[in-house]
């Protein structure tokens, strides 16, 4: 079945597109996927595309989600607003479709992995800043596919040519940074899952490590998973890495008794 696009704002990068298992297939769960690219216009949803069809092969309803990106208006705060409010239009596709979303894991590549594990964490945010409130669909679980999750290290580093201040601006801007940064929400209330590619030298294995660390050091529920391969194995169906990543998003579908570090 052909995926359905619903729009959450009038730019043409705020949409989002909703693959469905076909037939009787019961929904196992529902990923909201969110590409890379270092959050460049460069890159689109189309990275997300290979990944949602083979995941709703597999009985998973997957939101192929698009969003303003440095160079098309995006950047602080178009990025994050949009992130926030696309992730929360899921819900209105939701009822068109009566989807339980329950179970919703954000499945993120690269810059989509920050974007992933800022998302899960909007709820603590301060009142006024980008994404701040009560989500509409709350995230149960992220699986961050070689995500840029320590943005201090990652702008120290000037990864990308300087992609994050690229992204950020404004550098003198400390507390503009803080709020941008996965790190600052530590810990959070659901588990994330930091699948990295050992041989990765697009995003350093070491921003996934420094996440995992913090998080499973302030108690909570992370796990760093290392992989065979380069920075793209990790989106490639069929791969090692791959096969990595479907268990655990199998695992947050269907958790067991939590567990910590």
């Amino acid at each position: 079945m052909a995926p359905r696009r619903y729009r959450y704002g009038h730019d043409p990068s705020q949409f989002a597109d909703l693959y469905l298992p076909g037939g009787e297939t019961a929904v196992r769960g529902v990923v909201v996927i969110v590409h890379g690219g270092y959050w460049r216009s460069t890159y689109g949803a189309e990275l997300g595309e290979p990944l949602a069809q083979d995941l709703v092969g597999r009985g998973y309803a997957c939101w192929n989600l698009e969003y303003r990106r440095a160079g098309n208006g995006g950047g602080w705060p178009a990025t994050f607003d949009d992130v926030a409010a696309g992730i929360d239009h899921l819900a209105v596709a939701a009822g068109d479709h009566g989807l339980d979303l329950r179970s919703t894991t954000a499945l993120g590549h690269s810059a989509g992995g920050h974007l992933a594990v800022w998302a899960a964490g909007r709820s603590t945010l301060p009142a006024g800043a980008p994404g701040a409130g009560t989500p509409a669909v709350p995230l149960t679980a992220v699986v961050s596919q070689a995500g840029v999750l320590d943005l201090a290290q990652a702008r120290a580093l000037g990864l990308s040519d300087n992609a994050v201040q690229n992204l950020l601006g404004a550098p003198e801007d400390p507390e503009r940074y803080a709020l941008a940064d996965p790190m600052t929400a530590v810990p959070l209330e659901v588990p994330v899952y930091a699948v990295h590619g050992t041989e990765d030298t697009t995003v350093p294995p070491g921003q996934s490590e420094a996440y995992v660390a913090a998080a499973t050091g302030a108690g909570a529920t992370a796990e760093l998973v290392r992989v065979p391969g380069d920075h793209f194995a990790v989106i490639t169906p069929g791969s090692e890495a791959w096969e990595a990543i479907l268990d655990r998003l199998g695992t947050a579908s269907h958790p067991g008794p939590p567990t910590r570090g």
